[in-house]
């Protein structure tokens, strides 16, 4: 009787103690799994900000392909074939997404943008309309905005990039866009009120401060703005104000802007020596 107690505990301490390893060994498959999904994310974010886009689209791409349907990675496919200059391609993955059970209006508006930059006007429009009117983000309204532009519905469009501008703390992008608009419609003064608020929310905003001077020189004000520049950004806006000259057919003004521009750059400025070169050549002819 003995023996057999005994022999009882013995087989009760190997189970347990093989209950143990399963239950540790479990744990440790738990752990490092964990483990594999924070390295994944941390790779994941690390090739959609910082990576080379084409690296970034391969990575992508490789990894739908080993993991098909999983939503996260098929998206960071499409943010990255954006990145990567591949407008097209993000179409057809960014419908993938929409098409998916888990996809969000975050994602259609994500469509309709890439959808403006494969110059896809309708495309966008049809997605936008497929987004709920509550959906109210920074993002949806900005191209709400663009596409009311593409179609010349002017009073829309203002009504969409005053809304955008209000949803968000770095309005600097949709004041340019919105000047620009501006600019094509023919209203220069206001443009160029939108163009120099863009500035004071980003004062390093280089194609602002380029609009800005078109703007001006629309009204034949060949005045450099008071902004921020560096020495080559002179240079180069005094060779935009001289272009604008030359197409409102101020050629003397032009050939003195031009000639300020290639003084002021630091270095040689062919562009700038070209279009003089033609200018005292066609003068001469």
């Amino acid at each position: 009787m003995r023996h057999k107690v005994i022999l009882s505990l013995s087989l009760i301490g190997i189970v347990g103690l093989t209950a143990c390893q399963k239950s540790g060994d479990a744990e440790v498959a738990r752990a490092l799994r964990d483990v594999n999904v924070v390295d994944e994310s941390n790779l994941n974010d690390v090739m959609l900000t910082v990576a080379d886009p084409n690296e970034a689209v391969n990575y992508f791409a490789r990894a739908t392909a080993n993991d098909p349907g999983r939503i996260d990675l098929m998206r960071g496919l499409a943010k990255s074939q954006v990145r990567a200059g591949k407008p097209t391609e993000a179409v057809t993955t960014w419908k993938a997404v929409v098409a998916h059970a888990e996809a969000t209006n975050d994602d259609r508006v994500d469509l309709a943008d890439a959808q403006i930059r494969a110059n896809d006007w309708e495309g966008a429009e049809a997605t936008l309309n497929t987004i709920p009117p509550t959906h109210e983000t920074f993002e949806r309204y900005r191209l709400e905005a663009m596409v009311a532009d593409s179609k010349e519905n002017w009073s829309k469009a203002d009504s969409f990039y005053e809304t955008a501008v209000g949803l968000t703390t770095k309005p600097a992008g949709v004041l340019n866009n919105w000047g620009y608009s501006k600019l094509t419609r023919g209203d220069y003064v206001g443009a160029e009120r939108l163009f120099a608020q863009a500035l004071t929310h980003d004062p390093e905003l280089f194609t602002a401060k380029n609009n800005l001077v078109l703007a001006r020189a629309a009204r034949r004000n060949y005045d450099l703005p008071v902004v921020s520049m560096t020495q080559t950004e002179r240079a180069q806006l005094l060779y935009t104000l001289g272009l604008a000259a030359v197409k409102q057919g101020d050629i003397s003004i032009a050939k003195g802007l031009l000639r300020e521009a290639i003084d002021t750059h630091p270095q040689h400025f062919e562009a700038a020596v070209r279009a003089l070169r033609a200018l005292e050549d066609n003068v001469t002819n």
